[in-house]
């Protein structure tokens, strides 16, 4: 008898499991202008700087939310086999993946916050960041090739 890797009910669990992921990083994410003085950091900047920087931050914020609240209650048609729930699945996980990269290859690390507290959470950060990675790039595969 074969048995099957990828599951509907794999996939719907792990996309519901990222989707609760998603939304407790945006929650979390709140914090992060205070940890890392945000206010105090942007002020030799210009106003209009300023107000780009609170606006690219704030469409961050919806959009990891708007993709944990997605895939909590569509991931049933995340996994649908559909040319849309490929798409989708392709493009968040090209959002991750992309995030996990700039992480290491763009971020200027000898500016990060020191102590014992800053290094821990940006382990788990890495961490959430993989597993979206690895979570969409797998359901991207499972609707795209295994259906």
């Amino acid at each position: 008898m074969e048995t099957e890797i990828i599951t509907p009910h794999h996939i719907h669990a792990l996309l519901q499991l990222t989707g609760i992921a998603q939304v407790m990083l945006a929650i979390g994410s709140l914090a992060i202008p205070h940890l890392l003085n945000w206010r105090a950091e942007l002020l030799n900047t210009s106003k209009l700087i300023r107000q780009m920087f609170w606006t690219y931050a704030a469409y961050i914020l919806v959009i990891n939310i708007c993709f944990g609240v997605l895939s909590v209650f569509c991931n049933h048609e995340l996994a649908d086999g559909s040319l849309l729930a490929a798409l989708v699945n392709g493009f968040i996980a090209v959002y991750w993946i992309s995030r996990v990269a700039i992480q290491f290859l763009y971020f200027d690390r000898t500016a990060f916050p020191s102590g014992k507290f800053y290094p821990a959470g940006e382990v788990l950060l890495v961490l959430v960041f993989i597993l979206l990675s690895g979570v969409y790039t797998y359901a991207f595969i499972y609707n795209a090739f295994v259906l």
